[in-house]
């Protein structure tokens, strides 16, 4: 397995009450090259999960493995992005996608190079110079994701990217993220609240209780591949996206 949560809980710290307890116990393994969407109610703690995962936050309790050893810290095979694209307003399209990069040392013209070849991946190279307060929602978070790749981590960690944006672009993004891990298959972990979305991108969709989260539903996405959207009509896709929908409405065991 990559991943490897075991008994896994957090709760947050209250000032003048006992600590609210987010997430879990919950353990759940994740294999290499594994989709997985992450869904349940708001606040049943997949954010708090995925932070935990990516190495930026403590578990109260358990632990998350990555290969057989302890995350306590960010890792370089491990990215993650989240809903808020982040750009940097004074940078360009090119500089903020070879940011990573630059934290890591690398020189700028090799760095400038990197990113310049990513750019046709994205939909971006007519925007290379461009600033994000000239991009679409949809441009902006294909840069954000475009900041995740060129890092060419193993896992990637994708806590709702695609939640801001209307639905139109955010199916087609969906299929751009499908093409671009097409291309290398990455581990994928990612939060989303959307029932379709989930089925339509995974191998697997996890589904947590309310607060606090725990597993109630590990369910396998027997859907072929390569996914198109005229799949969302398809009577066994309807079937699993009611089998997800029935499975949010679970109480914790």
């Amino acid at each position: 397995m990559t991943i490897r949560l075991h008994a896994l809980q957090h709760s947050y710290s209250a000032v003048d009450s006992a600590p609210l307890p987010a997430l879990g116990p919950i353990s759940l393994e994740i294999a290499a090259d594994e989709f997985i969407c992450l869904v349940g109610p708001s606040g049943c703690g997949k954010s708090t999960l995925v932070r935990i995962v990516a190495g930026l936050l403590a578990p109260s309790a358990g632990h998350v493995t990555y290969m057989g050893a302890p995350i306590t810290a960010p890792l370089d095979d491990i990215a993650i992005m989240f809903q808020a694209a982040n750009l940097l307003p004074w940078r360009t399209v090119l500089d903020n996608i070879a940011l990573p990069l630059e934290l890591a040392g690398m020189p700028l013209p090799k760095r400038h190079q990197i990113a310049r070849d990513l750019l046709p991946q994205l939909g971006l190279q007519q925007f290379e110079r461009a600033y994000p307060t000239e991009l679409s929602g949809g441009m902006a978070q294909r840069a954000a994701l475009g900041r995740v790749i060129v890092q060419a981590p193993q896992v990637w960690l994708l806590d709702e990217p695609f939640g801001a944006l209307d639905a139109l672009t955010r199916e087609k993004l969906s299929l751009e993220l499908l093409r671009l891990r097409a291309r290398s298959r990455q581990t994928i972990l990612m939060v989303t609240h959307d029932i379709a979305e989930a089925v339509l991108l995974a191998d697997r969709v996890i589904v947590l209780s309310q607060r606090p989260g725990k597993l109630v539903a590990d369910i396998a996405i027997d859907l072929p591949r390569p996914r198109q959207p005229d799949l969302l009509y398809n009577s066994d896709f309807l079937r699993l996206a009611k089998r997800v929908r029935a499975a949010i409405e679970l109480p914790a065991q």
